[in-house]
């Protein structure tokens, strides 16, 4: 892990303390743990994890604000998917971590 000497800016400080706070909240992470295998529209994802609509699209406003999440419509149906993968490797991580703990 490379770190040295160099400073964080702010704009750079700000970014990372949005992710973990998107990364601290159990329900994105269940969202882009879902999402990490494939895309999913807002309607499979509430079936999948049994919540509702409303909720989940709430999550994924907020991690679409991010650029955690993108979209693509296809019909009138919003389809979702990861946007970086650099966030989903840590969370993959943080994932192994907790369950060998």
């Amino acid at each position: 892990m490379e770190s040295g000497n160099k400073r964080l800016d702010e704009e750079t400080l700000f970014i990372v303390s949005q992710t973990f706070k998107a990364l601290s909240d159990p329900t994105r992470i269940k969202i882009l743990h879902l999402l990490s295998d494939k895309p999913h529209s807002v309607n499979e994802i509430a079936e999948n994890l049994q919540m509702l609509q409303s909720t989940v699209s709430h999550q994924l406003r907020f991690l679409k604000n991010l650029r955690l999440v993108k979209y693509r419509r296809e019909g009138t149906t919003m389809i979702y998917s990861c946007d970086d993968e650099h966030v989903m490797s840590v969370l993959q991580q943080m994932i192994d971590h907790a369950m060998h703990h």
